[in-house]
Protein backbone atom coordinates (compact mmCIF):
# COMPACT_ATOMS: atom_id res chain seq x y z
CA UNK A 1 0.00 0.00 0.00
CA UNK A 2 2.63 2.55 1.33
CA UNK A 3 4.89 1.45 -2.24
CA UNK A 4 1.76 2.29 -4.45
CA UNK A 5 1.28 5.73 -3.06
CA UNK A 6 4.93 6.73 -2.92
CA UNK A 7 4.80 6.70 -6.48
CA UNK A 8 1.95 8.84 -6.54
CA UNK A 9 3.10 11.15 -4.50
CA UNK A 10 3.82 15.02 -6.46
CA UNK A 11 7.07 16.64 -6.67
CA UNK A 12 5.83 20.11 -5.11
CA UNK A 13 5.95 21.57 -1.98
CA UNK A 14 3.55 20.06 1.07
CA UNK A 15 2.90 18.73 4.59
CA UNK A 16 2.97 14.99 4.81
CA UNK A 17 1.38 13.20 8.12
CA UNK A 18 2.38 9.91 9.35
CA UNK A 19 -0.11 7.57 10.81
CA UNK A 20 0.11 4.23 12.92
CA UNK A 21 -1.51 0.88 12.68
CA UNK A 22 -4.56 2.73 14.84
CA UNK A 23 -4.67 5.55 11.99
CA UNK A 24 -3.36 7.77 14.69
CA UNK A 25 -0.90 10.71 13.18
CA UNK A 26 2.51 10.46 15.15
CA UNK A 27 4.87 12.74 13.01
CA UNK A 28 3.89 15.84 10.68
CA UNK A 29 6.52 17.49 8.53
CA UNK A 30 7.07 19.70 5.55
CA UNK A 31 8.71 19.06 2.42
CA UNK A 32 9.32 21.84 -0.46
CA UNK A 33 9.68 18.30 -2.45
CA UNK A 34 7.26 15.62 -1.33
CA UNK A 35 7.87 12.80 -3.75
CA UNK A 36 11.62 13.32 -2.49
CA UNK A 37 11.40 13.74 1.32
CA UNK A 38 8.43 11.37 1.68
CA UNK A 39 10.29 9.01 -0.16
CA UNK A 40 13.62 9.22 1.62
CA UNK A 41 11.60 7.36 4.52
CA UNK A 42 11.30 4.38 3.40
CA UNK A 43 13.94 3.45 0.91
CA UNK A 44 17.14 5.59 2.29
CA UNK A 45 19.17 4.47 5.84
CA UNK A 46 17.18 5.87 8.57
CA UNK A 47 18.86 5.53 12.28
CA UNK A 48 17.75 6.71 15.56
CA UNK A 49 14.45 7.72 16.10
CA UNK A 50 13.67 8.19 12.30
CA UNK A 51 14.05 4.38 12.47
CA UNK A 52 11.42 4.53 15.46
CA UNK A 53 9.75 6.40 13.25
CA UNK A 54 9.16 4.16 10.39
CA UNK A 55 8.68 0.77 12.13
CA UNK A 56 5.15 2.12 13.35
CA UNK A 57 4.12 3.57 9.98
CA UNK A 58 1.19 2.27 8.28
CA UNK A 59 -0.47 4.89 6.61
CA UNK A 60 0.24 8.29 5.48
CA UNK A 61 -1.29 11.74 3.50
CA UNK A 62 0.04 14.58 1.95
CA UNK A 63 -1.23 18.06 1.30
CA UNK A 64 0.02 20.05 -1.85
CA UNK A 65 0.82 23.85 -0.93
CA UNK A 66 1.61 26.92 -2.95
CA UNK A 67 5.19 27.24 -1.39
CA UNK A 68 7.38 25.68 1.30
CA UNK A 69 6.33 29.09 3.42
CA UNK A 70 2.59 27.81 3.28
CA UNK A 71 3.84 24.03 3.87
CA UNK A 72 5.49 25.72 7.08
CA UNK A 73 2.17 27.82 8.67
CA UNK A 74 -0.02 24.36 7.78
CA UNK A 75 2.85 22.01 9.49
CA UNK A 76 2.70 24.21 12.46
CA UNK A 77 -1.50 24.25 12.49
CA UNK A 78 -1.33 20.35 12.09
CA UNK A 79 0.96 19.80 14.46
CA UNK A 80 -0.81 21.73 16.90
CA UNK A 81 -4.17 19.77 16.10
CA UNK A 82 -2.89 16.18 15.98
CA UNK A 83 -0.11 16.77 19.20
CA UNK A 84 1.85 14.05 17.34
CA UNK A 85 4.72 12.05 19.73
CA UNK A 86 7.07 12.32 17.58
CA UNK A 87 6.87 16.26 16.94
CA UNK A 88 6.92 16.17 20.77
CA UNK A 89 10.57 15.32 20.89
CA UNK A 90 11.33 18.73 18.72
CA UNK A 91 9.56 20.45 21.11
CA UNK A 92 11.51 23.11 22.94
CA UNK A 93 10.01 23.28 26.67
CA UNK A 94 12.88 26.23 28.31
CA UNK A 95 11.34 29.53 28.82
CA UNK A 96 13.18 32.51 30.60
CA UNK A 97 12.38 34.86 32.71
CA UNK A 98 11.87 38.81 32.00
CA UNK A 99 11.80 41.74 34.36
CA UNK A 100 8.36 44.17 33.54
CA UNK A 101 8.15 47.70 33.82
CA UNK A 102 4.42 48.13 34.57
CA UNK A 103 2.52 50.36 33.00
CA UNK A 104 0.81 51.81 35.77
CA UNK A 105 1.04 55.93 37.01
CA UNK A 106 3.74 54.55 39.31
CA UNK A 107 5.31 51.31 37.99
CA UNK A 108 6.67 48.29 39.61
CA UNK A 109 9.20 46.11 38.66
CA UNK A 110 7.83 42.26 38.13
CA UNK A 111 9.54 39.31 37.29
CA UNK A 112 7.46 37.45 34.93
CA UNK A 113 7.94 33.76 32.93
CA UNK A 114 4.58 33.23 31.79
CA UNK A 115 4.27 36.66 29.19
CA UNK A 116 2.37 37.95 26.85
CA UNK A 117 4.51 37.81 23.68
CA UNK A 118 2.22 40.90 21.96
CA UNK A 119 2.52 43.17 24.79
CA UNK A 120 5.25 46.24 24.01
CA UNK A 121 8.82 45.11 24.25
CA UNK A 122 9.30 48.38 25.15
CA UNK A 123 8.14 46.76 29.29
CA UNK A 124 9.53 43.78 28.83
CA UNK A 125 14.01 43.20 29.36
CA UNK A 126 15.50 40.15 29.11
CA UNK A 127 15.46 37.20 28.96
CA UNK A 128 17.76 36.42 31.79
CA UNK A 129 19.31 33.17 32.71
CA UNK A 130 17.02 32.37 35.55
CA UNK A 131 14.52 33.48 37.60
CA UNK A 132 17.23 33.73 40.82
CA UNK A 133 19.39 36.48 38.36
CA UNK A 134 16.19 38.37 37.38
CA UNK A 135 14.70 38.89 40.67
CA UNK A 136 18.37 39.56 42.01
CA UNK A 137 19.14 42.74 40.10
CA UNK A 138 15.11 43.19 40.70
CA UNK A 139 16.07 43.38 44.70
CA UNK A 140 18.83 45.73 44.13
CA UNK A 141 16.68 48.18 41.93
CA UNK A 142 14.60 48.68 44.39
CA UNK A 143 16.65 48.97 46.93
CA UNK A 144 18.78 51.52 44.90
CA UNK A 145 15.62 53.71 43.85
CA UNK A 146 12.48 54.48 46.12
CA UNK A 147 9.70 52.48 43.16
CA UNK A 148 6.77 51.45 44.18
CA UNK A 149 6.91 48.30 45.74
CA UNK A 150 2.66 47.25 47.31
CA UNK A 151 0.74 45.55 44.38
CA UNK A 152 -2.06 47.21 45.81
CA UNK A 153 -2.27 50.26 46.88
CA UNK A 154 -2.48 50.79 50.76
CA UNK A 155 -4.33 53.00 52.87
CA UNK A 156 -1.23 54.11 54.82
CA UNK A 157 2.33 54.27 54.32
CA UNK A 158 3.88 51.32 54.90
CA UNK A 159 7.75 50.05 56.32
CA UNK A 160 9.35 50.88 53.10
CA UNK A 161 8.49 54.69 52.90
CA UNK A 162 9.89 54.64 56.37
CA UNK A 163 12.90 53.35 55.37
CA UNK A 164 13.12 55.90 52.21
CA UNK A 165 13.00 52.76 49.88
CA UNK A 166 9.03 54.06 48.59
CA UNK A 167 8.17 57.73 48.01
CA UNK A 168 4.54 56.99 49.93
CA UNK A 169 2.93 56.82 46.20
CA UNK A 170 -0.46 55.34 48.00
CA UNK A 171 -0.90 59.14 49.79
CA UNK A 172 1.28 61.51 48.00
CA UNK A 173 -0.46 61.81 44.31
CA UNK A 174 1.14 64.47 42.59
CA UNK A 175 5.04 62.71 42.55
CA UNK A 176 7.26 63.05 39.62
CA UNK A 177 9.12 60.38 38.91
CA UNK A 178 9.81 60.40 35.18
CA UNK A 179 13.64 61.11 35.46
CA UNK A 180 14.13 57.62 38.04
CA UNK A 181 12.12 55.56 35.74
CA UNK A 182 14.55 56.64 32.72
CA UNK A 183 17.36 56.08 34.70
CA UNK A 184 16.31 52.48 35.61
CA UNK A 185 15.19 51.63 32.03
CA UNK A 186 18.56 52.58 31.13
CA UNK A 187 19.85 50.14 34.01
CA UNK A 188 17.93 47.40 32.44
CA UNK A 189 19.09 47.73 28.87
CA UNK A 190 22.52 47.00 30.05
CA UNK A 191 23.76 50.12 31.12
CA UNK A 192 25.97 49.16 33.53
CA UNK A 193 27.96 52.53 34.38
CA UNK A 194 24.97 53.55 35.85
CA UNK A 195 23.74 51.21 38.35
CA UNK A 196 27.27 50.80 39.18
CA UNK A 197 27.65 54.68 40.12
CA UNK A 198 24.54 53.95 42.15
CA UNK A 199 25.70 51.29 43.98
CA UNK A 200 28.54 53.35 45.14
CA UNK A 201 26.77 56.29 46.04
CA UNK A 202 24.42 54.30 48.15
CA UNK A 203 27.24 52.38 49.86
CA UNK A 204 28.99 55.77 50.43
CA UNK A 205 25.85 56.91 52.26
CA UNK A 206 25.44 53.74 54.55
CA UNK A 207 29.03 54.42 55.63
CA UNK A 208 28.62 57.77 56.49
CA UNK A 209 25.77 57.49 58.62
CA UNK A 210 27.67 54.11 60.06
CA UNK A 211 25.41 51.67 58.64
CA UNK A 212 28.27 49.15 57.93
CA UNK A 213 26.18 46.08 57.64
CA UNK A 214 23.55 47.73 55.02
CA UNK A 215 26.84 49.04 52.96
CA UNK A 216 28.65 45.85 52.82
CA UNK A 217 25.60 44.00 51.74
CA UNK A 218 25.28 46.16 48.93
CA UNK A 219 29.39 45.68 48.37
CA UNK A 220 28.54 41.88 47.74
CA UNK A 221 25.64 43.01 45.20
CA UNK A 222 28.28 45.25 43.76
CA UNK A 223 30.99 42.32 43.54
CA UNK A 224 28.17 39.88 42.16
CA UNK A 225 27.35 42.83 38.99
CA UNK A 226 30.98 42.90 38.64
CA UNK A 227 31.43 38.65 37.51
CA UNK A 228 27.76 39.00 35.50
CA UNK A 229 29.14 42.27 33.78
CA UNK A 230 32.82 40.24 33.14
CA UNK A 231 30.53 37.64 31.13
CA UNK A 232 29.08 40.08 28.96
CA UNK A 233 32.46 40.90 27.62
CA UNK A 234 31.48 39.47 24.03
CA UNK A 235 29.53 42.67 22.35
CA UNK A 236 28.84 44.94 19.43
CA UNK A 237 28.29 47.64 20.88
CA UNK A 238 25.66 48.85 19.03
CA UNK A 239 22.72 48.32 21.34
CA UNK A 240 20.66 45.84 19.23
CA UNK A 241 18.61 42.90 20.56
CA UNK A 242 19.45 39.69 18.98
CA UNK A 243 19.76 36.08 19.03
CA UNK A 244 21.87 33.51 17.15
CA UNK A 245 21.14 29.92 16.56
CA UNK A 246 23.77 27.76 15.55
CA UNK A 247 23.94 23.91 15.88
CA UNK A 248 26.27 20.42 15.96
CA UNK A 249 25.10 17.17 14.85
CA UNK A 250 25.61 13.92 15.35
CA UNK A 251 24.39 10.10 15.67
CA UNK A 252 20.88 10.98 14.85
CA UNK A 253 21.47 14.35 17.43
CA UNK A 254 21.28 17.81 17.03
CA UNK A 255 22.90 20.18 19.57
CA UNK A 256 21.17 23.74 19.26
CA UNK A 257 22.91 26.47 20.72
CA UNK A 258 21.06 29.88 20.99
CA UNK A 259 23.34 33.11 22.14
CA UNK A 260 20.89 36.12 23.73
CA UNK A 261 22.80 39.63 22.79
CA UNK A 262 20.97 42.23 24.39
CA UNK A 263 21.98 45.72 23.78
CA UNK A 264 24.41 44.33 21.58
CA UNK A 265 26.14 41.92 24.72
CA UNK A 266 26.12 38.66 25.30
CA UNK A 267 24.16 37.66 28.49
CA UNK A 268 22.82 34.26 27.85
CA UNK A 269 22.86 30.65 26.14
CA UNK A 270 21.13 28.18 26.03
CA UNK A 271 21.65 24.76 24.54
CA UNK A 272 19.57 21.96 23.49
CA UNK A 273 19.76 18.47 22.20
CA UNK A 274 17.40 16.92 20.03
CA UNK A 275 16.54 13.59 17.94
CA UNK A 276 16.65 14.07 14.29
CA UNK A 277 13.77 13.10 12.80
CA UNK A 278 13.57 14.45 9.27
CA UNK A 279 16.58 16.05 8.67
CA UNK A 280 18.68 18.83 10.48
CA UNK A 281 16.96 22.01 8.09
CA UNK A 282 13.18 21.11 9.29
CA UNK A 283 14.74 20.25 12.89
CA UNK A 284 15.96 23.42 12.92
CA UNK A 285 13.48 25.23 11.53
CA UNK A 286 10.68 23.75 13.85
CA UNK A 287 12.77 24.82 16.32
CA UNK A 288 13.67 28.16 16.19
CA UNK A 289 9.60 28.82 15.22
CA UNK A 290 8.57 27.04 18.47
CA UNK A 291 10.86 28.94 20.25
CA UNK A 292 8.97 31.80 19.90
CA UNK A 293 5.80 30.43 19.53
CA UNK A 294 4.29 31.42 22.88
CA UNK A 295 7.17 32.13 25.66
CA UNK A 296 10.16 33.82 23.93
CA UNK A 297 10.22 37.18 22.73
CA UNK A 298 11.50 37.62 19.04
CA UNK A 299 14.30 40.20 19.15
CA UNK A 300 15.13 43.01 16.80
CA UNK A 301 17.78 40.55 14.47
CA UNK A 302 17.83 36.82 14.76
CA UNK A 303 21.32 34.98 13.10
CA UNK A 304 21.06 31.56 11.74
CA UNK A 305 23.06 28.57 9.88
CA UNK A 306 22.70 28.93 6.22
CA UNK A 307 21.07 25.49 5.73
CA UNK A 308 17.83 26.84 7.03
CA UNK A 309 15.47 29.25 4.60
CA UNK A 310 16.19 32.61 6.94
CA UNK A 311 13.66 34.41 4.26
CA UNK A 312 10.48 31.87 5.32
CA UNK A 313 11.64 32.93 8.91
CA UNK A 314 11.87 36.28 8.72
CA UNK A 315 8.18 36.36 7.43
CA UNK A 316 6.69 34.14 9.74
CA UNK A 317 8.35 35.31 12.98
CA UNK A 318 8.16 39.02 11.35
CA UNK A 319 11.68 40.09 12.57
CA UNK A 320 14.78 40.31 10.62
CA UNK A 321 16.69 36.83 10.64
CA UNK A 322 20.06 36.95 8.45
CA UNK A 323 22.93 34.77 7.79
CA UNK A 324 26.74 35.66 8.34
CA UNK A 325 29.91 35.30 6.68
CA UNK A 326 32.11 37.05 8.22
CA UNK A 327 33.27 39.82 11.21
CA UNK A 328 32.49 40.03 14.91
CA UNK A 329 28.82 38.83 13.92
CA UNK A 330 30.52 35.62 12.24
CA UNK A 331 32.87 35.23 15.12
CA UNK A 332 30.33 34.85 17.76
CA UNK A 333 28.30 32.86 15.30
CA UNK A 334 30.98 30.61 15.45
CA UNK A 335 31.24 30.65 19.39
CA UNK A 336 27.98 29.13 19.33
CA UNK A 337 28.87 26.43 17.05
CA UNK A 338 31.39 25.74 19.56
CA UNK A 339 29.29 25.20 22.35
CA UNK A 340 26.54 23.63 20.51
CA UNK A 341 29.38 20.60 20.10
CA UNK A 342 30.93 20.75 23.65
CA UNK A 343 27.42 20.47 24.74
CA UNK A 344 26.92 17.53 22.66
CA UNK A 345 30.19 15.77 23.52
CA UNK A 346 29.57 16.00 27.15
CA UNK A 347 25.56 15.01 27.21
CA UNK A 348 25.36 12.61 24.53
CA UNK A 349 26.46 9.55 26.77
CA UNK A 350 23.76 10.88 29.82
CA UNK A 351 21.25 11.10 26.66
CA UNK A 352 21.86 7.69 25.65
CA UNK A 353 21.39 6.25 29.09
CA UNK A 354 18.47 7.91 29.77
CA UNK A 355 17.29 6.84 26.63
CA UNK A 356 17.75 3.26 27.55
CA UNK A 357 16.26 3.78 31.06
CA UNK A 358 13.37 5.46 29.50
CA UNK A 359 11.97 4.95 26.14
CA UNK A 360 13.69 1.80 26.21
CA UNK A 361 11.59 0.75 30.11
CA UNK A 362 8.40 1.91 28.79
CA UNK A 363 8.74 -0.54 24.99
CA UNK A 364 9.21 -2.97 27.23
CA UNK A 365 6.72 -2.50 29.40
CA UNK A 366 3.89 -2.24 26.42
CA UNK A 367 5.86 -5.77 24.94
CA UNK A 368 5.08 -7.16 28.41
CA UNK A 369 1.45 -5.64 28.80
CA UNK A 370 0.94 -6.56 24.80
CA UNK A 371 0.29 -2.97 24.32
CA UNK A 372 1.39 -1.95 21.03
CA UNK A 373 3.30 0.94 20.38
CA UNK A 374 2.98 2.09 23.99
CA UNK A 375 2.82 5.98 24.50
CA UNK A 376 1.22 7.99 26.82
CA UNK A 377 0.61 6.43 30.66
CA UNK A 378 -1.56 8.09 33.40
CA UNK A 379 -1.77 7.18 36.77
CA UNK A 380 -3.88 7.81 39.93
CA UNK A 381 -3.53 8.05 43.52
CA UNK A 382 -5.46 9.08 46.04
CA UNK A 383 -4.65 10.66 49.81
CA UNK A 384 -7.29 11.46 53.03
CA UNK A 385 -6.27 12.28 56.79
CA UNK A 386 -8.53 10.16 58.85
CA UNK A 387 -11.27 10.54 56.59
CA UNK A 388 -10.75 14.37 55.80
CA UNK A 389 -9.62 16.63 53.05
CA UNK A 390 -10.12 13.84 50.15
CA UNK A 391 -8.26 14.38 47.36
CA UNK A 392 -6.66 12.64 44.27
CA UNK A 393 -4.19 13.36 41.30
CA UNK A 394 -2.74 12.18 38.18
CA UNK A 395 -0.28 12.02 36.30
CA UNK A 396 1.34 11.53 33.00
CA UNK A 397 4.14 9.73 31.25
CA UNK A 398 4.65 10.40 27.42
CA UNK A 399 7.33 7.45 26.15
CA UNK A 400 8.58 6.77 29.95
CA UNK A 401 9.18 10.85 30.62
CA UNK A 402 7.08 13.13 32.67
CA UNK A 403 4.47 15.60 31.13
CA UNK A 404 4.12 18.15 33.86
CA UNK A 405 1.29 19.74 31.91
CA UNK A 406 -0.76 17.03 31.62
CA UNK A 407 -1.13 16.77 35.42
CA UNK A 408 -4.43 16.86 37.02
CA UNK A 409 -5.88 17.07 40.42
CA UNK A 410 -9.69 16.22 42.09
CA UNK A 411 -11.24 17.37 44.99
CA UNK A 412 -13.15 14.42 45.86
CA UNK A 413 -16.55 15.24 46.55
CA UNK A 414 -17.43 13.29 49.42
CA UNK A 415 -15.22 12.83 52.39
CA UNK A 416 -14.41 9.49 54.12
CA UNK A 417 -11.49 6.61 53.75
CA UNK A 418 -12.96 5.23 50.67
CA UNK A 419 -9.94 4.48 48.80
CA UNK A 420 -12.40 2.12 46.31
CA UNK A 421 -15.12 5.37 45.96
CA UNK A 422 -12.87 7.81 44.91
CA UNK A 423 -10.75 5.69 42.48
CA UNK A 424 -14.53 5.58 40.89
CA UNK A 425 -15.06 9.35 41.12
CA UNK A 426 -12.00 9.92 39.89
CA UNK A 427 -11.72 7.73 37.11
CA UNK A 428 -15.47 9.02 35.55
CA UNK A 429 -14.25 12.59 35.79
CA UNK A 430 -11.23 12.04 34.01
CA UNK A 431 -12.54 9.94 30.86
CA UNK A 432 -16.09 11.81 30.83
CA UNK A 433 -14.04 15.02 30.11
CA UNK A 434 -11.88 13.10 27.84
CA UNK A 435 -14.97 11.59 26.09
CA UNK A 436 -16.85 14.85 26.18
CA UNK A 437 -13.76 17.20 24.44
CA UNK A 438 -12.12 14.75 22.46
CA UNK A 439 -8.92 14.71 24.25
CA UNK A 440 -6.30 12.47 23.77
CA UNK A 441 -6.55 9.04 25.61
CA UNK A 442 -3.78 7.01 27.23
CA UNK A 443 -2.89 3.65 26.73
CA UNK A 444 -2.25 2.41 29.95
CA UNK A 445 -4.14 3.48 33.04
CA UNK A 446 -2.16 3.05 36.42
CA UNK A 447 -3.90 2.69 39.62
CA UNK A 448 -2.18 2.58 43.51
CA UNK A 449 -3.70 -0.24 44.70
CA UNK A 450 -4.47 -3.97 43.65
CA UNK A 451 -7.71 -5.69 43.18
CA UNK A 452 -10.23 -3.64 44.16
CA UNK A 453 -9.07 -0.43 42.79
CA UNK A 454 -8.14 -2.29 39.42
CA UNK A 455 -12.18 -3.08 39.57
CA UNK A 456 -14.02 0.14 40.45
CA UNK A 457 -11.30 2.13 37.36
CA UNK A 458 -13.10 -0.78 34.86
CA UNK A 459 -16.10 -0.89 35.95
CA UNK A 460 -16.13 3.06 35.17
CA UNK A 461 -14.56 2.36 31.83
CA UNK A 462 -17.22 -0.15 30.90
CA UNK A 463 -19.98 2.84 31.42
CA UNK A 464 -18.35 4.87 29.40
CA UNK A 465 -17.77 2.57 26.59
CA UNK A 466 -13.86 2.95 26.50
CA UNK A 467 -11.67 0.36 26.43
CA UNK A 468 -8.07 1.28 28.04
CA UNK A 469 -5.64 -1.05 29.45
CA UNK A 470 -5.39 -0.85 33.13
CA UNK A 471 -3.13 -2.19 36.29
CA UNK A 472 -2.82 -1.99 39.67
CA UNK A 473 0.92 -0.75 42.05
CA UNK A 474 0.73 -3.75 44.58
CA UNK A 475 2.84 -2.19 47.43
CA UNK A 476 4.16 -3.77 50.44
CA UNK A 477 4.49 -2.84 54.12
CA UNK A 478 6.73 -0.27 53.17
CA UNK A 479 4.80 1.18 50.65
CA UNK A 480 7.24 0.09 47.49
CA UNK A 481 6.25 -1.78 44.88
CA UNK A 482 6.41 -5.48 44.53
CA UNK A 483 4.24 -6.20 41.95
CA UNK A 484 2.22 -4.81 38.67
CA UNK A 485 -1.33 -6.41 38.73
CA UNK A 486 -2.33 -7.26 34.81
CA UNK A 487 -6.25 -5.58 34.75
CA UNK A 488 -7.23 -7.84 32.43
CA UNK A 489 -6.63 -11.06 34.32
CA UNK A 490 -6.22 -9.96 37.59
CA UNK A 491 -2.63 -11.90 38.42
CA UNK A 492 0.56 -10.49 39.38
CA UNK A 493 3.01 -9.63 37.25
CA UNK A 494 6.73 -10.01 39.02
CA UNK A 495 9.23 -7.64 38.20
CA UNK A 496 12.80 -8.06 37.95
CA UNK A 497 14.20 -5.38 40.60
CA UNK A 498 16.66 -4.49 38.75
CA UNK A 499 15.33 -3.67 35.42
CA UNK A 500 14.65 -0.66 33.50
CA UNK A 501 10.87 -1.69 33.48
CA UNK A 502 10.70 -2.11 37.61
CA UNK A 503 12.85 1.26 37.73
CA UNK A 504 10.25 3.16 35.60
CA UNK A 505 7.14 2.14 37.55
CA UNK A 506 8.87 3.20 41.20
CA UNK A 507 9.08 6.51 39.34
CA UNK A 508 5.90 6.93 38.03
CA UNK A 509 4.63 5.22 41.58
CA UNK A 510 6.16 8.13 43.60
CA UNK A 511 5.35 11.02 41.23
CA UNK A 512 2.22 10.30 41.49
CA UNK A 513 2.45 9.79 45.42
CA UNK A 514 4.34 13.02 45.45
CA UNK A 515 2.01 14.97 43.38
CA UNK A 516 -1.21 13.88 45.29
CA UNK A 517 0.12 14.69 48.89
CA UNK A 518 1.73 18.36 48.20
CA UNK A 519 -1.84 18.51 46.60
CA UNK A 520 -3.60 17.47 50.33
CA UNK A 521 -0.90 19.29 52.19
CA UNK A 522 -1.95 22.66 50.18
CA UNK A 523 -6.46 21.90 50.32
CA UNK A 524 -5.00 21.10 54.21
CA UNK A 525 -3.52 24.00 54.96
CA UNK A 526 -6.04 26.34 53.23
CA UNK A 527 -8.38 24.44 55.74
CA UNK A 528 -6.45 24.83 58.11
CA UNK A 529 -6.20 29.15 57.85
CA UNK A 530 -9.83 29.42 57.37
CA UNK A 531 -10.48 27.69 60.22
CA UNK A 532 -7.62 30.08 62.18
CA UNK A 533 -8.92 32.98 60.75
CA UNK A 534 -12.56 32.33 62.51
CA UNK A 535 -10.99 33.16 65.54
CA UNK A 536 -9.57 36.38 64.93
CA UNK A 537 -11.39 39.67 65.81
CA UNK A 538 -12.69 41.82 62.75
CA UNK A 539 -12.07 38.51 59.97
CA UNK A 540 -15.45 38.82 57.63
CA UNK A 541 -15.85 36.02 55.20
CA UNK A 542 -13.99 38.80 52.50
CA UNK A 543 -11.77 39.72 54.46
CA UNK A 544 -10.48 35.87 55.47
CA UNK A 545 -10.97 35.32 51.49
CA UNK A 546 -8.48 38.12 50.20
CA UNK A 547 -5.79 36.76 52.73
CA UNK A 548 -6.06 33.39 52.02
CA UNK A 549 -5.76 34.04 48.13
CA UNK A 550 -2.59 36.73 48.95
CA UNK A 551 -0.35 34.45 51.07
CA UNK A 552 -2.09 30.74 50.39
CA UNK A 553 -1.32 28.78 53.01
CA UNK A 554 -0.93 29.08 56.94
CA UNK A 555 2.86 28.85 56.94
CA UNK A 556 3.09 32.14 54.65
CA UNK A 557 0.74 33.76 56.67
CA UNK A 558 2.79 33.13 59.95
CA UNK A 559 6.00 34.15 58.27
CA UNK A 560 4.47 37.44 56.58
CA UNK A 561 5.32 40.77 58.64
CA UNK A 562 2.82 43.52 60.29
CA UNK A 563 3.09 45.77 56.86
CA UNK A 564 2.49 42.70 55.12
CA UNK A 565 -0.43 41.94 56.30
CA UNK A 566 -1.57 45.37 56.02
CA UNK A 567 -1.50 45.10 52.95
CA UNK A 568 -4.54 43.03 53.15
CA UNK A 569 -6.68 44.29 55.85
CA UNK A 570 -6.90 47.61 58.43
CA UNK A 571 -4.05 48.51 60.60
CA UNK A 572 -5.89 47.43 63.85
CA UNK A 573 -7.26 43.96 62.05
CA UNK A 574 -3.38 43.40 60.68
CA UNK A 575 -1.68 43.59 64.55
CA UNK A 576 -4.94 41.20 66.37
CA UNK A 577 -3.92 39.00 63.69
CA UNK A 578 -0.16 38.97 63.77
CA UNK A 579 -0.55 39.25 67.46
CA UNK A 580 -2.66 36.14 67.50
CA UNK A 581 -0.28 34.14 64.92
CA UNK A 582 2.83 34.84 67.04
CA UNK A 583 1.05 33.56 70.30
CA UNK A 584 0.02 30.63 68.09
Amino acid sequence: MIKDKLKLLPKKSGCYLMKNSDGIVIYVGKAKNLFNRVKSYFTGRVTGKTQKLVSEIVDFEYIVTGSELEAFILEINLIKKYDPKYNILLKDDKSYPYIELTSEQFPRLVVKREININKKKADLYGPYPNVYAARRLVNLINRLYPLRKCEKMPRKECLYYHIEECLGYCTHKNIEISDMVNEIKQILNGNDEILINKIYGKMNKHSENMNYEQAYELKKELDYIKVVFEKQKVELNDGINRDIFNYYSDKGYISIEVFFLRNGKLVEGNNKILPIISDEKETLEYFIVDFYSKKNISPKEIIVPSIVNHEMLEKILETRVITVQKGIKKRIFDMAYDNAKINFETSIELIYRNEERNYDANNNLGKLLNIKNLHVIEAFDNSNLFGTFTVSAMVTFIDGIPSKKDYRKFKISFEGNDDVGSMKEVIYRRYYKVLMNNLRKPDLILVDGAVNQINAAKNILKELNLNIKICGLKKDKHHKICALVDGDTLKEINIERDSNIFFLLTRISEEVHRFTINYHRTIRSKSNLNSLLDEVEGLGSVRKKELMKYFGSLKKLKEASLEEIEKIVPKKVAITLYTFLKNK
